[in-house]
C-alpha cells in the first residue's frame, strides 16, 4: 500500500495554501544553463464541451515526431524503434543532488516539442516516458502549459530519472507553483478547479544529460502526458458487464516482504504499486536477470519485487508509488511500452482485458466499501487480470498475506465507485480525494492486432 498520506490526499488539503504561494522552485536545477525558450504563439482555446471526453492522452514517439520538436544538441534515431539521442553537448552544467549532496558537471542536449493542444481543457496533467539511460546518463522531464486566461505556467520539472540509481537519485521536485498550479509529486493541478481556469494547451521539453567528454547518450523512445478534467464525484453509475475473462497474471504479495529494504518506502508493507508493476511485466515474460538481482540479499522469496522497489523509488516522495516512474521502469525492459492514464469505466478496461491487456489501477476506500478486502486504505494499487461472468471484478490484490492469497473476486459496482470517484470521505468523516480512474498501462512494442486497436482507442498508440 502506499503511504498512510496519499499524494492526493496531500493534494486536496494543500490546494488553499498553493492558492497563497510564491512563483515556481526548482532547487538543484540541472539546467540553469539551458536558455528559456520565448513563449509559443497559439490559436485561441479549444472551446469546451459537456459531450467531449475527460481525458486527453497524446505522445511523441514516432522518428517525424522527434524531428518535429525544437532541438538543441539532440538527434533523431530512426529504426524499428524511433527514438531521441545527444547528437552533441550543446553545453555543460552542475548538478547538486539533493539527496546525496554531490555536485557534478553533466553535458547536457534539450528537445522541446510541438505545443499540443488537448483536447480535454484539464485540470490536471500528468506526463510518461519510456526510456534507456545507460550508467553515466539521466533525463529531465519538463512541461509548460497555457492557461484558459491566455497566460503560460513556467517550465515545471515532472521528474529527474535513471534507470540505475549510480549516478544520480531520481526524484520529483517540490515546491513548484505559479499561484495558479502546482506540482504534486507526479501532477500538476490547477490550484482551484472552481474557478473555471484550465490548462487548454502544454508542451514537454527533455533535457537528456551524460557524463562530460563521453560519447554516452539517453535514449527516450516515448514521451507524452495525459491531460484530464475529471468532475468531483462522490458515486459513479455502474457500467453494464460485458466480458468473462481472466489472464494468466503471476501472483506477488507484498507483504511477503513486509520489514526488508525499509530504505525503500519503509519496506514490502508500502509495495503495492512496484509489487503490481512486477506482475504486468512478468505477465509480458519480461523480468530481470541473475546478475541485475544480483544485490538482493540471497534467500529471499521473489527477489525481483525488492528489484522493483528499489528501482521505483522516489527519493523526494520518499516511497514507490509515483505513477510515471513505475512506467517508465517497466519501459526498460526490452521492448516494453509504457503509460499513466484515466479510463471512464470499467467498460474501458473490459476493452483492455478482452484484447488480453491487464491493467494496474489506484483506488482508495474504508474497510466497509469493498467487501472481502478486509482492510482500508488512502491508496493502493491492484491488477485487472479480468472479469467473472456476473461482471465482477477478479484482481491480483498485493496486499494480501502471501502470494496464493492475492487473487481476488471483487463486487462490481463497489469496485468501480473506490476507482472512479475523486471525492470520498474518510474513516472520521472529512472530506478527502479519489484518483478519478488513475491506471498503469504496459504493453509490448510489437503488440498483437487486437491489442493494437484496443491501444488505439484509447489514444495510447
Amino acid at each position: 500500500m502506499n503511504r498512510p498520506t496519499s499524494r492526493r490526499t496531500v493534494l486536496t488539503a494543500a490546494l488553499a495554501v498553493a492558492a497563497t504561494a510564491g512563483t515556481v522552485s526548482s532547487a538543484g536545477s540541472a539546467t540553469a544553463a539551458v536558455p528559456t525558450a520565448a513563449q509559443p504563439t497559439v490559436g485561441p482555446p479549444a472551446p469546451s464541451s459537456a459531450a467531449a471526453s475527460l481525458v486527453d492522452n497524446h505522445s511523441w514517439n514516432t522518428f517525424t515526431d522527434w524531428r518535429s520538436g525544437s532541438g538543441a544538441g539532440t538527434r533523431a534515431v530512426a529504426g524499428r524503434r524511433p527514438g531521441l539521442v545527444i547528437g552533441h553537448a550543446e553545453g555543460s552544467a552542475d548538478y547538486t543532488d539533493p539527496h546525496t549532496g554531490r555536485t557534478a558537471a553533466w553535458e547536457y542536449a534539450t528537445w522541446t516539442s510541438q505545443v499540443h493542444r488537448s483536447a480535454v481543457p484539464a485540470t490536471e496533467v500528468i506526463a510518461s516516458w519510456n526510456a534507456d539511460t545507460p550508467a553515466g546518463t539521466w533525463i529531465q522531464i519538463e512541461l509548460q502549459g497555457r492557461y484558459s486566461d491566455a497566460t503560460w505556467t513556467p517550465w515545471y520539472v515532472m521528474g529527474r530519472w535513471a534507470a540505475g540509481d549510480g549516478d544520480i537519485r531520481r526524484t520529483s521536485v517540490d515546491d513548484q507553483t505559479d499561484g495558479k498550479s502546482s506540482i504534486w509529486t507526479d501532477t500538476f493541478s490547477v490550484d482551484d478547479a472552481a474557478s473555471g481556469l484550465r490548462l487548454v494547451s502544454y508542451r514537454l521539453r527533455l533535457t537528456l544529460h551524460r557524463a562530460p567528454g563521453t560519447r554516452l547518450s539517453p535514449t527516450v523512445w516515448r514521451l507524452g502526458a495525459m491531460a484530464s478534467d475529471i468532475p468531483d464525484r462522490f458515486t459513479v453509475s455502474a457500467s453494464t458487464p460485458g466480458l468473462a475473462r481472466e489472464l494468466p497474471v503471476p501472483r506477488y504479495s507484498q507483504n511477503v516482504h513486509a520489514g526488508q529494504y525499509p530504505e525503500y518506502d519503509n519496506g514490502g508493507e508500502a509495495w503495492c504499486s512496484p509489487t503490481s508493476s512486477q506482475m504486468i511485466i512478468e505477465y509480458w515474460g519480461r523480468r530481470p536477470s541473475a546478475e541485475e538481482l544480483a544485490w538482493v540479499e540471497p534467500g529471499l522469496a521473489d527477489p525481483q519485487v525488492c528489484h522493483a522497489a528499489r528501482f521505483t523509488y522516489d527519493y523526494q516522495y520518499e516511497g514507490c508509488g509515483n505513477w510515471p516512474f513505475n512506467a517508465a521502469y517497466a519501459a526498460t525492459y526490452d521492448d516494453m511500452s509504457a503509460a499513466v492514464t484515466r479510463l471512464g469505466s470499467l467498460t474501458d478496461l473490459e476493452t483492455l482485458i478482452r484484447a488480453g491487456i491487464p491493467v494496474i489501477t489506484s483506488q482508495s476506500f474504508l474497510k466497509e466499501e469493498l467487501t472481502g478486502a478486509g482492510y482500508g486504505t488512502s491508496g493502493h494499487l491492484m491488477t485487472v487480470i479480468g472479469f467473472t461472468a456476473d461482471g465482477d471484478v477478479i484482481a491480483n490484490d498485493p496486499a494480501s498475506p502471501n502470494n496464493e492469497a492475492v487473487r481476488r473476486v471483487y463486487k462490481r459496482e463497489e469496485w468501480e465507485t473506490i476507482w472512479l470517484r475523486t471525492k470520498r470521505y474518510d474513516a472520521n468523516g472529512k472530506v478527502r480525494s479519489g484518483t478519478g480512474g488513475i491506471c498503469y498501462i504496459f504493453w509490448p512494442v510489437k503488440s498483437a492486432p487486437s491489442q493494437h486497436r484496443a491501444l488505439r482507442t484509447l489514444g495510447l498508440v
